[in-house]
């Protein structure tokens, strides 16, 4: 890729990759205290926030694999992006105010106050397992990226190589910068990464084969039917019910009880910075979908009139578009191609930050060492970083195909959506539910991966030999079905257990200020059903069409937060108002769901 490049280009590369390192990596000059090393001291404005969660959301897994998904199977991936909005109105509206209360380093520290310090020993396992996973496909498909990138060049790496660069730039900056380099880098990352994102769909959109997103879905209506955003129920990849169900738990995941996303949240400054925060970067989530998924469609017709049908990879979707449509010589390229590299990165420093406070908190000072200093504290944190990185280097080396042509996104939801589910029971019923107790709590947490083998094992040999059950869900189970009935099933599970051992007298801890009552969320969704189902009513009716709806939708929706607004005792004016900007952001999320239905 870069024997192509102009001098402008390469220079824009080498200036941003530059600005990116000295910026972030000025903070680490400064002695800090394990506050500010782990925390960046609890000073985060909304806007650093905001760019912390995108820049560790819109990693080089989300860009290339999104726009891949997008390539392949079409609009349906949307979801990933869109359907988040339900999980970030939770984490503003129920979880940031509960976990602020305590000024908690890590979610597991909140586990051991509702629940007892078993909970946070199995969480901080489960977590570590979890971000091991995540490390390991963050070396592949970013050595994979490098490899592409520098492909023909005297600076080609091997797949090797480009692991240990990784793993190299990963300990620099979270050892040496801690949270605040890491956070710097983030927003860094955050105003390039939307700069390329928009170009990149912009020049695809313009290609006269395409004629605009006008023409997109023209040529779609006539063509594949790939910008729609509901696939049949037995789709093997995005079943529309698996996106209601199991994609509800997964968001609720990332969004409420992942320590490396809720820890920038954790840092704001104020419980106002980090609600506002949240919600800006659910807004920045909302252009993935048009300026990366639905350009990776757009790439679909584009390749086939150019190339041929299927010649492109799905993960090499973005680099093959980058070499046809974006001019060389203007900057463009150079500027895509930073943001790229500072993306392979990001995710997986944000992840090794969150990994080294932890094990200083959650291991060390918990169990070796509990009168620790801060200077003892930190290096214990960096000390793991370096263990970490290097077992996830050999793991990705020998368990990694790099020549794969399968969709790596979802191969990795796939291998992590064992986990996550018994999380989210644990938390949620954890808040929602006083009496749930701690002994239930655990036995969920270590069973949730075991029940979701269980599932695998009867629907694949037994439920599946129905015809019905294979027509209406699918050959296999899809893992979105398989995290909606972990939860399900341990859901069901921690409720009776915790009635059995409060009946033993074995009670859950009593926290008031950690637990909050199910009517008022209830209440809410009532009202939000209310508005709805008429609409939807009057589409499935087919009185009128879903893009014909989409508006009024988004309008009514809009109206209930103003309504909610306005029942506050103290009203700030409207653009300082997070309740404004949480209606503005629903709404979009039901103008794009009906529209695109």
């Amino acid at each position: 890729m870069l024997q192509s490049l102009s001098t402008v280009d390469l220079a824009v590369v080498i200036l941003l990759l530059l600005f990116l390192v000295i910026a972030s990596m000025y903070s680490s000059l400064k002695k800090k205290s394990s506050d500010e090393y782990f925390m960046a001291g609890h000073s985060l404005k909304w806007y650093s926030v905001a760019g912390s969660i995108f820049g560790t959301n819109i990693h080089a897994q989300q860009i290339i694999g999104m726009m891949g998904i997008g390539y392949s199977i079409g609009f349906a991936q949307s979801h990933y992006e869109v359907w988040a909005v339900p999980a970030i109105l939770v984490l503003v509206y129920v979880f940031i105010p509960i976990y602020r209360k305590r000024q908690f380093f890590t979610l597991s520290q909140f586990l051991e106050n509702r629940y007892n310090e078993h909970t946070r020993l199995v969480y901080t396992v489960l977590m570590l397992a979890f971000i091991m996973i995540q490390l390991i496909g963050g070396f592949y498909i970013g050595s994979r990226t490098l490899g592409i990138l520098l492909d023909g060049t005297s600076f080609e790496p091997t797949y090797l190589q480009g692991i240990l660069v990784i793993a190299g730039v990963t300990i620099v900056f979270t050892v040496f910068g801690g949270m605040e380099s890491v956070v710097i880098a983030d927003n860094i990352l955050t105003v390039i990464m939307i700069i390329a994102v928009l170009t990149m769909g912009t020049l695809t959109y313009l290609q006269p084969e395409i004629g605009g997103l006008s023409g997109l879905l023209a040529i779609d209506k006539a063509g594949a039917n790939k910008m729609h955003l509901y696939l049949p129920a037995n789709h093997p990849k995005l079943p529309w019910l698996g996106i209601f169900t199991g994609l509800t738990i997964l968001n609720f995941f990332y969004w409420t009880t992942n320590q490396y996303q809720v820890q920038r949240v954790l840092a704001a400054q104020t419980e106002y910075d980090a609600r506002l925060g949240s919600l800006a970067a659910g807004f920045l989530k909302l252009l993935i979908p048009f300026f990366s998924i639905g350009a990776g469609s757009a790439a679909y017709y584009l390749f086939t009139s150019r190339f041929g049908a299927d010649v492109v990879k799905p993960d090499d979707t973005f680099l093959t578009l980058l070499r046809t449509v974006v001019p060389v010589g203007y900057g463009l390229v150079g500027l895509i191609l930073a943001g790229l590299m500072c993306a392979i990165f990001s995710a997986i420093y944000s992840m090794m930050n969150s990994v080294s406070t932890m094990l200083a908190y959650d291991v060390f000072r918990k169990y070796i060492r509990p009168n620790a200093t801060d200077s003892a504290t930190v290096r214990f944190g960096q000390l793991g970083v370096f263990l970490m990185c290097a077992v996830a280097v050999l793991l990705a080396y020998t368990t990694y195909d790099p020549t794969s042509s399968d969709n790596f996104f979802l191969i990795l939801a796939n291998q992590t959506s064992y986990i996550k589910p018994g999380l989210v029971v644990a938390f949620f019923w954890g808040v929602l539910w006083k009496k749930t107790n701690p002994i239930a709590a655990v036995i969920v947490l270590v069973c949730s991966p075991l029940i979701g083998f269980g599932c695998d094992f009867v629907y694949n040999n037994w439920l599946a030999q129905s015809a019905f059950v294979r027509d209406t869900f699918g050959e296999t189970l899809n893992f979105l079905y398989r995290v909606f009935l972990i939860f399900v099933i341990g859901s069901g599970l921690i409720a009776a257990l915790s009635v059995y051992f409060n009946k033993r007298s074995v009670q859950s801890r009593d926290h008031d200020d950690l637990t909050i009552t199910f009517s008022g969320i209830g209440g809410a969704l009532l009202r939000f059903a209310a508005l709805q189902v008429p609409i939807l009513l009057l589409v499935f009716a087919d009185v009128i069409s879903p893009q014909t709806a989409a508006l009024p939708a988004a309008l009514v929706t809009l109206g209930l937060f103003g309504w909610y607004e306005r029942r506050q005792t103290e009203r700030p004016v409207f653009y300082q108002s997070d309740i404004f900007y949480a209606g503005l952001l629903t709404g979009a999320m039901v103008w794009i769901m009906y529209y695109f239905a």
